[in-house]
């Protein structure tokens, strides 16, 4: 089953201050939520505001009934259509029959066979219908009727007759309440001359005289006629109806439609004109910021005044405050561009189409013309604005008689927001960068100082876990100046005891030489004066551990000789090639039994290597022993020697080199894994108990035999081994450093040998 291996992700000092830095983004979510909240109390507080402008404006128009039209409290309802309304005309009407000079003419009322007043019986397939409106422009009623007809039928020449033609009827009431009818017909298109009827014959229209103060213009259209009209203001009360009538010779009677039966008072239309003295009042009061509609009971509109696309409301004051420039202008340019992208920003122009033309509707007015005050918030028609609407009743005589609705947008408000917002979120970015930069430099102050103190403790011991560098001093009062001053403590003791441990080896060696000689001398002379002594097995025995004794002391003299060898050891150009071939030789011939199989890849200029070839037959000579000791069964030992190109890291750059590789692989005894990073060390063996101590056990056996027994059997079976202190392959590093190489000893890919491999950079 294959081993995976999961590497931690590693997040640095710096990384996780700036993670913990993501919390000071709350301050601006927290700076947010609190501008939303402030806008909510600017609302409630313009919500309040508007309402005394209404209130204010409602008092001035207290118990005013003059101001208001008297008949409207008897209308039970207003019918669109039959009730008319005169909305302001902003610029002059030009009576020339072609309807241009009408703003809102697409808002004209389309009147069909459901507004018919006579003729039911002989309309069919669209016969007439016509659109009108009517509106107030200084001192006059203007009026336009779009007609379609089939056919057009004029007024006969010298005909005393004004009735058998196509014509328009006109009945109101003056100021006074007399009631009056008019009738215009003309013999072709062109200016019109409407004649006064007698009301007291209402079967015949019998004209009486022609009324000059009543002007238009009749003039044929692809599908009809049009009739455009003024009729002074001072002829006008609040009643009013016109009627086109349709004559035809083909039918028996004509078709007559229009706004509201118009042959008697009573059954009349209204017109409502907006109140002159209602829109001085109004403005006299100074509400520029704000729309105000005066409504009768009806909800019809009597005076308006101000307009919401040139107003931000009760806050546009504050919010249109340039701030002065400074030194960041272009960078709050570039910021403010970027705020835009994001927040809301007040439309210039919208479109509102909310209420009706001479009409308003709303739950607040439905309240205010109940009684009591109301206010609602709602959007534009073109959902860009919010507009704030306020309504209050107007009371004369204990009654309702209308009602005041003022109106502002929220575009100052949420300029305001936007200017709060973009002056917080500035004072907060500058914080933020200030901050996150101040916490960056510290974190990258302290985790270049961690770093240093890592890599000076890398660099303190080798891989042999020798102290090489110390670690320097700091004076910096802090925890990591607290660690790295312990470190460089723990390094130097550290560092003491290696040295007394490295010299432990010679100092032994010096100590134990006298002691051992004396015993050896003692052993000598005790044979000399005792002969018998000679053949004791108590006596083979000191000898034995004498000599294993100088054996051993001779080892760890030759090691700590080498080591201070090295230093001055003269280091040759030569070619390893011969010197493999000659050690393989000679080992072969020392070891008879033991086959060996030498590969060299043939190489031209040969392995040219530098250092001390005979310091290289030492580090093989320590190789091969290992291998021929270790191979089960007389196994095959394969030294190889090749050329590769290898990665080398020098002076912390990776660079490739050159390289004489030489393996030696045997057959037998895998190395433990735990033991395998530590072969290299100074007195480390992986031989087993067994083969160390094999003398000692074989001559604890010899304690048990009788005292009887020959000498000379007891001397076959002791073996007098060579003593393994760990010490060859700690030497075969050594030589192998000495040569700029390295070597490793692993275990073979099926666990069943092991394979050593020395690389020596060629020259």
């Amino acid at each position: 089953m294959p081993k995976f291996t999961f590497f931690p992700l590693r997040f640095g000092l710096r990384f996780k201050l700036l993670l913990l830095s993501c919390f000071l983004f709350s301050i601006p979510l927290l700076g947010y939520q609190y501008v939303w909240e402030m806008e909510k109390y600017l609302r409630i507080g313009q919500e309040k505001t508007l309402m005394g402008t209404v209130r204010a404006v409602a008092t001035a128009l207290h118990e005013r009934p003059k101001l208001f039209d008297e008949q409207a409290s008897f209308l039970p309802n207003v019918k669109v259509g039959r009730d008319l309304y005169a909305y302001p005309i902003v610029e002059p009407i030009q009576l020339d029959g072609h309807l241009s000079d009408w703003k809102n003419r697409a808002q004209a009322i389309q009147y069909d066979e459901s507004y018919l007043i006579e003729g039911q019986n002989n309309y069919h397939n669209n016969t007439l219908s016509f659109k009108h409106r009517v509106g107030k422009y200084n001192n006059y009623l203007y009026a336009f009727f779009a007609v379609t007809d089939e056919s057009i039928v004029y007024r006969a020449k010298n005909s005393l007759q004004v009735d058998n033609n196509d014509l328009l009827q006109i009945a109101f009431t003056t100021p006074t309440g007399d009631f009056r009818r008019y009738l215009i017909s003309t013999y072709n298109e062109g200016w019109l001359t409407p004649y006064e009827l007698d009301i007291n014959d209402q079967n015949n229209n019998i004209a009486k005289q022609p009324e000059k103060r009543i002007q238009g213009m009749w003039r044929e259209t692809n599908i009809g006629y049009n009739i455009e009209l003024r009729i002074p203001l001072e002829l006008l009360g609040s009643q009013l109806s016109f009627a086109i009538t349709d004559y035809d010779e083909n039918r028996l009677e004509p078709i007559t439609m229009g706004t509201a039966q118009f042959k008697q008072a009573n059954q009349l239309g209204t017109v409502l004109v907006p109140s002159p003295e209602i829109e001085k009042i109004v403005k006299g009061l100074g509400h520029s910021e704000s729309r105000i509609w005066v409504v009768d009971q009806h909800g019809r509109v009597l005076a308006k005044s101000g307009d919401l696309n040139g107003s931000d409301g009760v806050w546009s004051n504050i919010a249109k405050q340039v701030p002065k420039s400074s030194w960041y202008q272009p960078i709050q340019e570039k910021l403010t561009w970027l705020y835009n992208q994001v927040l809301t920003s007040p439309p210039d122009n919208f479109i509102d189409n909310f209420y009706q033309e001479g009409q308003l509707q709303g739950q607040h007015l439905t309240k205010a013309l109940s009684g009591k005050s109301a206010a609602t918030w709602r959007l534009t028609t073109d959902n860009k604005a919010v507009i704030l609407s306020a309504a209050y009743p107007i009371y004369s005589g204990g009654k309702v008689q209308g009602a005041v609705v003022a109106e502002e947008t929220t575009n100052g408000i949420r300029t305001l927001r936007n200017q709060a917002l973009q002056g917080w979120f500035n004072v907060i970015l500058a914080v933020m960068g200030l901050g996150t930069l101040a916490l960056f430099i510290f974190a990258s102050r302290v985790s270049s100082r961690i770093r240093s103190l890592n890599l000076q403790t890398e660099q303190a011991i080798d891989d042999q876990g020798r102290i090489v560098n110390a670690i320097a001093h700091t004076n910096i009062s802090d925890e990591v100046g607290d660690l790295q001053r312990s470190f460089a403590h723990m390094v130097q003791r550290l560092g003491q005891y290696t040295s007394y441990l490295q010299g432990m080896s010679a100092r032994l060696s010096h100590e134990l030489r006298t002691p051992v000689a004396v015993v050896k001398s003692s052993l000598e002379s005790l044979v000399m004066d005792l002969p018998e002594s000679e053949n004791n097995v108590y006596m083979h025995r000191a000898q034995e551990g004498v000599n294993r004794l100088s054996s051993i002391l001779r080892l760890m003299s030759e090691a700590t000789r080498l080591e201070q060898s090295l230093e001055n050891t003269e280091l040759i150009s030569y070619n390893l090639q011969q010197v493999v071939q000659g050690c393989v030789q000679g080992y072969q011939l020392i070891q008879p039994n033991q086959p060996f199989n030498l590969h060299i890849n043939d190489k031209e200029t040969g392995y040219k290597v530098h250092g001390n070839p005979e310091l290289f037959a030492q580090l093989l000579d320590k190789l091969l022993a290992n291998a021929v000791e270790f191979t089960a069964n007389n196994a095959t030992v394969h030294i190889t020697l090749t050329e590769e190109t290898v990665n080398q890291t020098i002076q912390h750059v990776l660079q490739q080199k050159k390289c004489a590789v030489l393996t030696i692989e045997n057959i037998g005894q895998s190395l433990p894994d735990e033991m395998q990073e530590r072969l290299f060390d100074s007195m480390v063996s992986v031989r087993s108990q067994t083969n160390i101590n094999i003398t000692n056990q074989k001559n604890s056996e010899l304690i048990n035999q009788k005292a009887t027994q020959q000498t000379s059997a007891q001397q076959t079976t002791v073996q007098n081994e060579q003593p393994h202190l760990g010490l060859g392959l700690y030497i075969a590093r050594l030589i192998a450093e000495l040569h700029q190489g390295s070597i490793s000893i692993n275990n073979n890919e099926s666990q069943d040998g092991v394979v050593a491999r020395v690389l020596i950079p060629l020259s």
